[in-house]
């Protein structure tokens, strides 16, 4: 296996790699301006499970598992289907995801609100028609509250079984790193999200019973997201990211999604992928950098 990540994971594809989730090589695109202004440590700051969690290379498997997942909801599917560019431009879409994420997680607080007003005026235009999983006509928004709690619970769980299935720690436990999260939601305008492991996997079971169905657009979204337009280099390390995603979806989701299940010896593939790229990249990313500087600056006397 050392063999086999040491042929694919190389400096120049690994700058490759960080340009195409972030559109930088050096991981810091125009938006870390962001990050660097304020005089706070933002809603989390260093010690936090937070950035235990999106401060490690698990998020690449975790961004892959959250898209999967999301398409299991009608709502958001559609709402990809017909407001997203992306097919025309699924990079820029994988930057926006990342570039949302990111100040969410390391900025001040004055950072993440210019981000969440860019994220909810972009809200206000999804908007659209689709079918219930009991086959009823309905309309969505995106900003409507129990949409808003699915994308939430998506990106939460996904983020936080990749980063735990892959064997990576969180000083402060799973609960911290739910209860911390959910205040990302609140500026986006959920104030109801789950604040613990339990309510998360309550929250998912219940839109288990209630929303989550394979739809005629399942398949050609899912298929987009397991093969991207990447390079020859990227798409063989990005095939061990969605096996390493799909391994620790659950089986009901797999089955929606009409995939194959994975063994879970792709969640070893990929911690010894994932740990190469990181003593490549370094051990934190640009951004947290960036977002240490601000805090040192904050406190320095």
């Amino acid at each position: 296996m050392p063999k086999l990540h040491n042929f694919f994971l190389t400096k120049p594809l690994a700058d490759q790699f960080r340009k195409t989730v972030s559109g930088s090589k050096d991981g810091k695109p125009d938006w870390v301006k962001y990050i660097e202004m304020g005089d706070d440590a933002g809603l989390f700051g260093p010690g936090s499970a937070v950035w235990d969690v999106h401060g490690c290379v698990a998020t690449l498997v975790g961004g892959v598992r959250a898209l999967l997942l999301q398409a299991c909801h009608p709502a958001p599917l559609a709402g990809v289907s017909e407001h997203s560019r992306y097919e025309e431009d699924p990079l820029g879409r994988l930057e926006g995801t990342t570039r949302w994420l990111t100040i969410t997680s390391f900025a001040s607080t004055e950072g993440i609100a210019r981000e969440a007003a860019r994220v909810n005026e972009m809200h206000k235009r999804v908007v659209g028609d689709f079918t219930t999983k009991q086959g009823e006509h309905s309309t969505y928004r995106a900003q409507d509250p129990r949409f808003l709690l699915w994308v939430h619970c998506a990106f939460t769980d996904s983020f936080l079984k990749a980063h735990t299935m892959l064997g990576y720690p969180i000083a402060l436990g799973p609960d911290a790193y739910v209860a911390e999260w959910s205040k990302s939601a609140i500026p986006l305008g959920l104030v109801s999200a789950p604040q613990s492991v339990a309510e998360l996997e309550a929250a998912i079971d219940d839109f288990r019973a209630h929303d989550l169905a394979h739809m005629p657009a399942t398949d050609r979204v899912v298929k987009f997201i397991l093969k991207p337009p990447f390079s020859f280099g990227g798409l063989l390390f990005y095939r061990i990211l969605t096996n390493a995603a799909i391994a620790t979806l659950d089986p009901r989701e797999i089955e929606l999604l009409h995939l194959k299940a994975k063994s879970k010896i792709w969640l070893r593939v990929a911690r010894i992928s994932l740990d190469a790229f990181r003593a490549i990249l370094g051990p934190e990313s640009p951004s947290q950098q960036v977002a240490r500087a601000r805090i040192a600056r904050i406190v320095a006397p």
